[in-house]
């Protein structure tokens, strides 16, 4: 069934959107008590849990005054996760709408930036020092023109995220799992180097889509001269 989400009235609490979702998502079981909170979270994930038959429900303040038809959209993708059963196509792209719209992207950065908390090890590893690598990368390639962010290590290791540019906190923060000296310098510096291309060519937002890497950002990531070299090496890892 597709929700209609333009039926939404108005004049509804959360906890009723909440209660009428469930009724079509789970039209043949019993609807349990609904407590739905506002929570201040530094990011815009909200939660769902089903307890002593009370279904829980956590959404981010970030959406306190979104519309009533975010707010069914939202019911209907945590609610249909919960009961494993599928999203309907309308409501994530709803959802995605609303949040990447720009004074809803804005709040989110104050957001982040206020409560959220960055953990990182210091920039001088085992191996490698970040903040040495960042300043010749910087002289090399950007005309020492640069702003340093802070720079750090991860604090666990990951293979699948080498390297993370967070705007928020205006942090580069690589994955401790190259900050060993068998990974050869120029895969580190590669990695580092992508990272900071996300300082010249920041996030795009078109519509639903959320774009990382532009054309545009992958064209000016093969003039790192080791290019493909530093790729297999990654690739390897």
């Amino acid at each position: 069934m597709q929700p209609a989400l333009e039926s939404t009235l108005f004049f509804e609490t959360p906890d009723e959107i909440c209660a009428r979702v469930h009724r079509e998502v789970m039209p043949r079981t019993a609807t349990p008590r609904i407590r739905v909170e506002f929570c201040e979270f530094a990011n815009a994930n909200s939660l769902i849990r089903l307890e002593k038959g009370e279904l829980q429900i956590r959404i981010t303040d970030l959406l306190n005054d979104a519309p009533a038809p975010v707010i069914e959209a939202l019911a209907w993708i945590l609610i249909s996760k919960l009961y494993r059963k599928a999203v309907p196509r309308a409501c994530n792209n709803r959802y995605r709408l609303y949040l990447n719209r720009r004074d809803v992207r804005t709040r989110l950065e104050r957001l982040r930036q206020e409560r959220g908390r960055k953990q990182l090890r210091p920039p001088r590893g085992h191996a490698w020092d970040l903040v040495e690598m960042f300043d010749e990368l910087n002289q090399r390639f950007f005309g020492g023109m640069m702003t340093r962010p802070e720079l750090g290590w991860s604090v666990r290791t990951s293979k699948s995220t080498l390297g993370h540019y967070d705007p928020c906190h205006h942090a580069i923060v690589l994955s401790r799992v190259l900050d060993r000296p068998d990974i050869p310098r120029v895969a580190v510096e590669f990695v580092m180097f992508h990272e900071m291309l996300h300082l010249v060519h920041p996030v795009e937002h078109r519509g639903l889509r959320r774009c990382v890497h532009t054309a545009e950002f992958r064209e000016a990531e093969k003039a790192f001269p080791a290019f493909l070299e530093a790729r297999a090496i990654l690739k390897a890892l």
